[in-house]
């Protein structure tokens, strides 16, 4: 386990260097720069803000100087927000995005795995026919179509929901459905089919043979190993819905980390994007790591190499 745990170290740090390296040279290639867009300052200004922020440099000497801040952990000064680092703007954004993301995880789990469930064990019937018409159009539908007619029912043709911020409870109820409604029927279609796949096991025909009640052999056997596929997507999903999808969060205007990300791409902030690129990948790389190990806690035959 050790041995393992190490190698996947070692591959995530390879993996968000290559992802750092690319992002930076890519972000570079674009014609322009973060102070062309200030019309207000003059050409010296603008020379004299390159020249503070180390832009002046020769490419290669900028993408080394910046990598070997960033394995310090010192990603910068923001370029847009003066005197602020990019770590404090990711550390003043992020657990709001961290809190949306978690409440919409959860919800995503605890309807997604027994509707699922309930869909299989109903196979043929209209309950599973309705189950996966919703799940359809869970996946169909984009997240601004799901956040513009949540905005125009419950917010302003009802006036039942309040539509822009974070403030209140009654506030997270439809950036939550937003953010929540694709992961939970991509999961009830996912558990379905591997659930439709366990209960025809051999080993569940053996259980209720010998007289186990169909709730034991549900519970005890067949989720245990029809969840597995689940566990896998709960990974990305779960680095994804925690630092917030950029469209949920610019639509009902939240103060989190990915509304900063779209701002900062917009207005062409080099050091954020870089420092919040970095994050998310790390987030991503280690939210499949522990996903892995999981596995070996859930199903003792999958070996950990």
């Amino acid at each position: 386990m050790a041995k393992y745990i190490l190698k996947r170290f070692m591959l995530a740090a390879l993996t968000v260097f290559v992802v750092a390296s690319i992002t930076f040279f890519l972000m570079n290639m674009v014609p322009g720069g973060p102070f062309v867009a200030e019309k207000s300052i003059s050409e010296q200004a603008q020379a004299a803000l390159n020249e503070k922020f180390g832009m002046d440099k020769p490419l290669i000497v900028q993408y080394k100087n910046y990598m070997l801040s960033a394995a310090h952990g010192d990603f910068g000064l923001s370029l847009k927000q003066r005197g602020r680092t990019v770590a404090e703007i990711i550390t003043s954004k992020f657990p709001v995005s961290a809190r949306l993301g978690g409440i919409s995880v959860v919800l995503s789990l605890l309807i997604g795995i027994p509707l699922g469930s309930i869909a299989a064990l109903n196979r043929g019937r209209w309950v599973d026919d309705l189950i996966i018409v919703i799940a359809t159009c869970g996946i169909a539908f984009p997240s601004f179509v799901i956040c513009t007619v949540g905005l125009y029912i419950f917010g302003v043709y009802l006036g039942w929901l309040p539509t822009m911020g974070l403030t209140t409870p009654l506030h997270y109820i439809l950036p939550v459905f937003a953010l929540a409604f694709y992961p939970t029927a991509y999961i009830t279609r996912l558990m379905r089919s591997s659930m439709l796949d366990v209960i025809g096991q051999d080993y569940m025909r053996t259980a209720r043979a010998k007289g186990l009640s169909q709730h034991v052999s549900l519970f005890k056997h067949a989720l245990r190993n029809a969840i597995l596929p689940v566990i896998t997507y709960v990974g990305p999903m779960l680095a994804y819905t925690l630092t917030g999808s950029m469209v949920v969060e610019k639509i009902f205007v939240i103060p989190g980390l990915g509304g900063q990300f779209v701002s900062s791409i917009m207005t062409r902030d080099y050091t954020v994007i870089m420092g919040t690129t970095i994050f998310l990948a790390t987030l991503v790389i280690m939210m499949n790591a522990l996903v892995d190990i999981v596995y070996k806690f859930v199903d003792p035959r999958i070996q950990l190499k």
